[in-house]
């Protein structure tokens, strides 16, 4: 009887032993959110709203009118530059941004800041931090918070892969 206790523990420890050993998930449960499915070119293909109507929106990224980015394309990298293209509409004007962008799975946060001509990003201290919701293959989900009485509220975008 004594063995067979001996055995047990020996079996329990080693299993604990393997577990403790074995590589971490993903803290968040989402094993989608990893960098490399934000590489890329996406295509803005909707924006939602939580949490606040869309009228009190009055502009994205302190640029333009959320309007205007539906149909945008994002060129992200590996490197972590890139661009962003607004299509250019009757109401708003075509337009390229350059943008150093990065992406933390860890706190599943998606960061970009606007360079202009001449700029490096390590001199820029203003930038965007939005929610990294998902990232896969085919589709990306940011969410960039917003200020809306007392209670969160988002602005919800949705890429899509464009094939370039």
């Amino acid at each position: 009887m004594k063995r067979i206790l001996v055995m047990a523990a020996i079996l329990c420890s080693s299993i604990m032993l393997l577990q403790s050993c074995s590589t971490p998930k993903n803290a968040a449960g989402n094993a989608s959110l990893r960098r490399a499915n934000v590489v890329g070119y996406w295509v803005l293909n909707d924006i939602s709203f939580e949490g606040v109507p869309a009228e009190n929106v009055k502009s994205m990224f302190n640029e333009a009118s959320y309007k205007c980015f539906i149909g945008s394309t994002w060129n992200l990298t590996n490197s972590g530059n890139g661009t962003y293209m607004l299509p250019g509409t009757a109401d708003c004007p075509t337009r390229t941004q350059d943008i150093f962008w990065s992406a933390s799975t860890a706190d599943e946060t998606f960061q970009f800041k606007k360079l202009n001509e001449g700029e490096k990003a390590k001199n820029i201290t203003d930038g965007y931090r939005l929610i990294l919701s998902s990232a896969s293959r085919d589709q990306l989900v940011l969410r960039s918070p917003v200020d809306y009485g007392n209670k969160p509220a988002y602005i919800v975008m949705t890429f899509i892969k464009n094939a370039k």
